[in-house]
């Protein structure tokens, strides 16, 4: 596998890893946003979330809980910002799951949330709702 991400759990890749438990793998952001990034990784192979198990999900989750609040003690952050991106057209370039835990502070110039609140088309919004209730498991 030609895995960037599966080939750091393997060991066959340095990291600075922060936490190395049996279903998951944090480690830090060699190119990162903010002083502090990190990465929290599914040690099992999959790319994205439609892909993961719930086990390995809640032991994601559970690991970024613990590590955004670690990183945010740390380093006194004001706050954190925790990005998780799905296919290319979300910019994923990774093509293993993986969440983004970036500490942040006031005006460090560090923006995620380009888009323009706006109200939306109130019915459109209920049909589309409706839409993704008729797709729930």
């Amino acid at each position: 596998m030609d895995c960037i991400f599966c080939k750091i759990i393997a060991g066959e890749i340095p990291a600075v890893k922060v936490l190395d438990e049996d279903l998951v793998l944090a480690f830090m952001d060699i190119n990162p946003s903010s002083r502090g990034h990190l990465l929290v990784v599914p040690k099992q192979h999959v790319e994205n979330i439609f892909e993961i198990s719930e086990d390995d999900l809640a032991a994601v989750t559970s690991a970024v809980k613990r590590c955004a609040q670690a990183v945010k003690e740390a380093l006194k952050a004001g706050g954190v910002t925790i990005l998780q991106l799905n296919g290319k057209a979300s910019d994923q370039i990774v093509p293993h799951f993986h969440v983004h835990i970036m500490p942040r502070w006031e005006n460090d110039g560090l923006s995620v949330s380009q888009w323009e609140m706006k109200p939306g088309n109130m019915e459109e919004i209920k049909e589309i709702a409706r839409k993704v209730q008729e797709h729930l498991s």
